[in-house]
């Protein structure tokens, strides 16, 4: 992979990671409810909010991953036990994003039945789990394919 494609690989992730960091903190500053609550208010009486706090780490943790092999990538490291550990922990973090995904629709679905804010909130949450689904399935893909090919390079030599 060339170098330029892999650095702006990898500044693309880091500005995902960002953008999505930033709005997680600011977006429960505006929310209907939270409006003009303080601080302590808004992050300390919300268990929902902090469940979502917490369920966010896999996906940072497959930022990560993608940029490590981004990085591997670049230096042609693509075809190694590293990048396979760096797919089967992007598996692994998609997995388990799509059930806390899973269990927070549940929640939603519950709590908000009957009101205006459901039908929105479920389609996000509904559009997340398909993304990360499709995470999961394609770093399954690809580690199959890795792993075939170190099995064929040791088995020829």
């Amino acid at each position: 992979m060339n170098r330029c494609v892999a650095i702006l690989l990898q500044v693309a992730i880091l500005l995902v990671g960002f953008g999505v960091l930033a709005l997680m903190l600011w977006e429960p500053r505006v929310e209907g409810r939270n409006a003009h609550s303080t601080l302590l208010e808004i992050y300390f009486s919300d268990p929902f909010l902090a469940y979502v706090y917490l369920a966010s780490i896999p996906f940072f943790v497959i930022l990560y991953q993608a940029f490590k092999l981004v990085g591997l990538a670049s230096r042609d490291e693509v075809l190694s036990k590293p990048s396979m550990k760096a797919l089967r922990t992007i598996r692994y973090c998609a997995i388990a994003l799509a059930g806390l995904i899973t269990a927070a629709e549940t929640y939603l679905f519950i709590v908000m039945r009957g009101t205006d804010e459901g039908p929105g909130g479920l389609a996000v949450g509904l559009f997340m789990l398909l993304v990360a689904i499709v995470i999961a399935a394609t770093a399954t893909l690809f580690e199959r394919r890795i792993q075939t090919s170190i099995a064929c390079t040791q088995s020829q030599n």
